[in-house]
């Protein structure tokens, strides 16, 4: 690829090789995410915000180093952008809301885009999102919704819809989201990316407006698996000094990209049933039986109390949800969404021994959860009913019931994230499928690695996959 090419098809790992190797300027490669983005935003309404004097300051100043402190760096002059949860110094934090425009801008970026920006990335903006992270379609009234780059007239997920539809769109390779009840696993599996959800505790969320902070994550998303280990072990480590993330764990950097040609041998693979094979349509049934199939998966396994686990987490994420925003719910009411905003409401009113018992079952959850999983070192699940729906949809018939089409999203992803295992969700396309469809490979705490290393074998074997769309 010579440098008066597009670079909207290249991954990260491409990107940053070139760049080392002198073949393309930061500069170059900049530009052409910022072309990208102009050319296609109008369509897919990722972008809440473009940084473009900022990107080409900072590509300009990368081209300025000496060869061998660029080739240090292992995403040189990539184009990255974040969930507009995010702090990004000179911009207000907006975290899809209406009310939060009125903030003041912040005046440090988030600390994982410091981690990216100090590894050679370079932010080219902010994305859309479900307002205060509390939806799974990021079909936003205030900003609009995020379309689909596969199909415009279908939503991206949510909440972090726009992280997962630049990526798909060949905006930018790498993007940050956030993941509470599955808010990158939804987009990553709906837009036909990767996303990981790192441990609870993994990555700090310093610099990032909460949404429920005993189940909040962050993490990437990607076109590649190689990009998503790379931006993973820029970002990992704990905090220097004071901590800002009291949730964050002081865990030492534990890198993954070297573990990823070690593939799956040896590993002990188990499959979802019960509640998650119930909740999948035939199509996301069929895609995690492929990924079974590759990796030699033949037992099923069925997770204890995963109902009650789910119920938990829907009281806890209501409860805090509120709790965090109870002031603005008194003042000013009608500059909610109406749906966040009736959520919430019914969060304020829940009894607190209830909020109180959802925390004891989820603790009994975890305990079970370990349990199996000392039998198996991953395990497969869904990571959506099905693939995207049309905007404006309201309501998914599954199992045998007609269902809220919002938090049914949400099924097979809450069980997981309310307890913090690490998961890595991959796309798949059925045969002559239009849309992808994810899986998610379910590990034990701190293994991030595993998942990884499962997630590139099926990458290598042509079973996952993430083309960027073809925009009309």
């Amino acid at each position: 690829m010579s440098a008066a090419q597009p670079w909207f098809e290249a991954d990260a790992a491409t990107i940053a090789a070139a760049v080392h190797g002198g073949t393309a300027s930061a500069t170059v490669v900049v530009q052409s995410a910022l072309d990208r983005i102009a050319a296609t935003d109008g369509r897919v309404n990722a972008f809440t915000a473009v940084t473009g004097e900022r990107a080409l300051q900072r590509a300009a100043a990368l081209d300025a180093l000496p060869a061998e402190a660029r080739a240090a760096l292992p995403l040189a002059g990539v184009p990255v952008a974040v969930k507009n949860l995010f702090d990004v110094a000179g911009l207000p934090t907006l975290a899809g809301s209406k009310i939060e425009r009125e903030a003041p801008p912040a005046t440090n970026d988030a600390l994982l885009l410091r981690r990216l920006e100090a590894a050679g990335a370079v932010l080219v903006g902010a994305l859309n999102m479900d307002e205060y992270a509390y939806g799974f379609t990021t079909e936003n009234s205030h900003e609009g919704p995020t379309r689909n780059p596969h199909d415009l007239s279908r939503i991206a997920g949510g909440s972090s819809g726009g992280s997962g539809a630049a990526v798909a769109a060949g905006q930018v390779p790498i993007t940050l989201g956030s993941d509470t009840n599955g808010s990158i696993r939804v987009p990553a599996s709906l837009c036909g990316v990767y996303g990981l959800k790192p441990t609870f505790g993994r990555l700090p969320r310093t610099g990032s407006y909460p949404f429920v902070s005993s189940l909040d994550h962050l993490g990437p998303f990607a076109r590649s698996v190689r990009d998503l280990a790379l931006a993973y072990d820029a970002m990992q480590g704990p905090e220097d000094g004071a901590p800002g993330d009291p949730g964050c764990a002081q865990r030492p950097v534990e890198p993954v990209i070297g573990t990823l040609p070690q593939g799956i041998a040896g590993l002990r693979i188990g499959v979802l049933g019960g509640w998650f094979a119930r909740n999948a349509l035939p199509e996301a049934q069929a895609a995690v039986a492929r990924v079974a199939e590759a990796l030699g998966a033949t037992r099923t396994v069925e997770l204890p109390l995963v109902e009650a686990g789910r119920a938990a987490a829907f009281l806890i994420s209501n409860a805090e949800g509120a709790a965090l925003h109870l002031p603005d719910l008194r003042r000013r009411a009608q500059d909610f969404e109406p749906l966040s905003r009736d959520r919430f409401l019914a969060g304020a009113l829940l009894p607190a021994a209830w909020v109180m018992r959802a925390q004891r079952v989820r603790r009994r959850y975890a305990e079970a959860v370990a349990a199996v999983m000392q039998d198996f070192d991953l395990l497969l699940a869904p990571a959506t009913p099905c693939s995207a729906t049309p905007i404006g949809t309201e309501w998914l018939e599954l199992d045998g019931r007609r269902q809220p089409l919002r938090p049914s999203f949400g099924a097979l992803t809450q069980p997981i994230s309310c307890i913090g295992l690490p998961v890595c969700a991959v796309p798949v396309w059925g045969a002559h499928a239009a849309l992808p469809v994810g899986v998610q490979l379910i590990a034990a705490p701190w293994r991030e690695d595993l998942a990884l290393r499962a997630a590139a074998a099926l990458e290598a074997t042509g079973i996952t996959q993430a083309p960027v769309a073809l925009l009309p």
